[in-house]
C-alpha cells in the first residue's frame, strides 16, 4: 500500500511538472510579438530598404533604395548606419539611421519607431531630414528638407 501511494505521489509530482512545463510553452506562444528592424521594407514613396540584424548594442546597417531623388543622376542603392534602442529588448523599438547617399551630395537621417498594429503587422514610422551640398552659405536657407514616411515589411 506504501509503495502504490509513493507511485501515486511521484506520478502527480510528475503530471504537476508536466502542466508547468504546458504552462510555460503557452506563455511563449502568447507572449507579445516583438517588432524587428531585421528585413526587407518598403515606404509609402516605394523606396525599398534592406536592414541586417543588429548587434548587442543595437548597432545595424543596410541598404536604401529611393523611388525619389531630385538629381539627373542615375539612382544607385546607397549604404545605411544606424542603431535601435536595445533597453529591456522593448517590443516596439525607438531607431535612428542615417544614409550616404552614393549617387549625389547629400546625406539622410532617420528616425522613427517600429509598430504592431492591430493585426499584429509591423510597420516603421518616420520622420526625415535630408541635408544637400550648396555652394554658399546664401542658399543654405533651401538645403534641408524635412518630411516623414512609412515603411511596411515585404514578404
Amino acid at each position: 500500500m506504501a509503495m502504490g501511494t509513493a507511485l501515486l505521489g511521484l506520478f502527480a509530482l510528475l503530471l504537476g511538472c508536466s502542466g508547468t512545463s504546458a504552462e510555460a510553452r503557452d506563455s511563449e506562444r502568447f507572449a507579445p510579438r516583438k517588432c524587428a528592424l531585421t528585413g526587407n521594407w518598403v515606404s509609402n514613396q516605394g523606396s525599398k530598404m534592406v536592414i541586417s540584424d543588429s548587434d548587442n548594442s543595437g548597432v545595424f546597417s543596410g541598404s536604401y533604395l529611393t523611388a525619389m531623388a531630385a538629381t539627373n543622376n542615375t539612382i544607385r542603392p546607397s549604404p545605411l548606419q544606424g542603431v535601435q534602442h536595445q533597453v529591456d529588448q522593448r517590443a516596439q523599438p525607438t531607431f535612428g539611421f542615417t544614409i550616404n547617399w552614393s549617387f549625389s551630395e547629400s546625406i539622410t537621417v532617420f528616425v522613427g519607431q517600429c509598430f504592431l498594429d492591430g493585426d499584429g503587422e509591423e510597420q516603421l514610422k518616420t520622420t526625415w531630414l535630408l541635408r544637400e551640398e550648396v555652394e554658399s552659405v546664401a542658399k543654405d536657407w533651401g538645403a534641408t528638407r524635412v518630411g516623414t514616411d512609412t515603411f511596411y515589411r515585404t514578404k
